[in-house]
């Protein structure tokens, strides 16, 4: 199965480079390079993953399926 794809709206703003992910409300960054950005970028959606991730199996109890679903 291929990895999720994500999308960054990014803008330089003055000397900043700032970014949202449009798909995971609440992931947004900023670097003083693209580069930089990217890379925050893809740092912060991977926390938010992992902390989503976290907070639906503690929801699930002890007996839950995992199930890849995609769009």
């Amino acid at each position: 199965m291929a990895a999720p794809s994500y999308t960054a709206v990014i803008q330089q703003d003055g000397p900043w480079w700032i970014g949202w992910i449009e798909e995971v409300p609440g992931v947004n960054s900023q670097g003083t390079t693209r580069e930089e950005l990217i890379a925050n970028l893809r740092e912060a959606l991977g926390e938010a993953i992992e902390m989503n991730r976290e907070d639906a199996r503690k929801a699930a109890g002890a007996s839950y399926e995992e199930v890849a679903i995609q769009p």
